[in-house]
């Protein structure tokens, strides 16, 4: 993959093969990470309206509620089938990441809710977020998702297939290597670790930089509970799965057991010569 190019099976994935907007509408974990990324931002973005850069926006499944809390959003995405569908929510372009079309310091939000999960290049991900810390205002916000280290192992459980020799040693080799490599299945993608997360913002120059576990420590329960036969998880499992999230704010040591992680950081402030 050249910096330019969209590895074939992330396009091949969101092109043609998976509906993003509908697993984050439909499905029970989906809809729970999809809340919690919602609550989480709002604790940082500043008053409506602001400019907010939805990079890799997908459909505007976020775009969609930001536009209605009274922003101004511009997606950017890949992948065109996603542009095409965003579109009906607010100005949407195809583009990358790695290489932003938009001028410097113009924005006081850019969120990178997806970019990170397929760029296992490690230069590629400083640059994603190297053009992210461009284009964003001085004291504006940056916020980044990852898909955590260890989800891989507590989806495949939640599937009931772990303990099979395939999907073993699969989730083996992304547990070493951090990296699947999109054979079958999900697309080439990359696994943080939440530290690891923190560092690549920390190293593009942002300050003030948080992390926090999505779905948190509790997603995989509700996810079980939805492959078994019966009604799926109950609203009062769902409920309680949310507010172990919350209250796993305060203990790092359960980042691990999210399947998203979220960080969030300030460009500094620009200071008079």
């Amino acid at each position: 993959m050249s910096n330019l190019e969209l590895a074939p099976s992330v396009m091949r994935f969101y092109g043609e093969t998976v509906n993003e907007d509908g697993r984050l509408r439909r499905s029970a974990d989906g809809r729970m990470e999809l809340a919690r990324t919602q609550e989480l931002l709002r604790r940082f973005l500043p008053p409506a309206p602001a400019r907010v850069l939805d990079v890799g926006g997908g459909t505007g499944i976020h775009a969609e509620w930001l536009v209605k809390d009274g922003y101004e959003v511009t997606l950017v995405d890949p992948v065109p089938r996603h542009v095409e569908s965003a579109s009906v929510v607010c100005p949407a372009i195809v583009g990358d990441a790695r290489d932003l079309r938009e001028p410097d310091d113009s924005f006081d939000v850019v969120q990178l809710l997806g970019p990170l999960y397929h760029l296992p290049d490690p230069h590629d991900r400083r640059r994603a977020l190297a053009e992210a810390h461009r284009v964003v205002k001085p004291g504006g916000l940056i916020a980044a998702a990852a898909i955590n280290r260890y989800a891989s192992l507590f989806e495949h459980v939640t599937y009931a297939h772990l303990h099979t020799e395939r999907i073993h040693d699969s989730v083996s080799k992304i547990l070493e290597t951090a990296v699947y490599d999109g054979a079958r299945g999900f697309a080439l993608s990359y696994f943080h670790r939440a530290e690891e997360l923190v560092a690549e913002l920390t190293a593009s120059g942002l300050t003030d930089v948080q992390v926090f576990g999505i779905e948190g420590p509790a997603w995989s329960l509700v996810k079980a509970a939805e492959q078994q036969p019966g009604e799926g998880p109950t609203d009062g499992l769902i409920a309680s799965a949310m507010a172990a999230a919350r209250m796993a704010e305060a203990y790092p040591e359960l980042l691990a057991a999210s399947s998203h992680l979220l960080a969030v950081g300030k460009s500094p402030t620009a200071v008079a010569g």
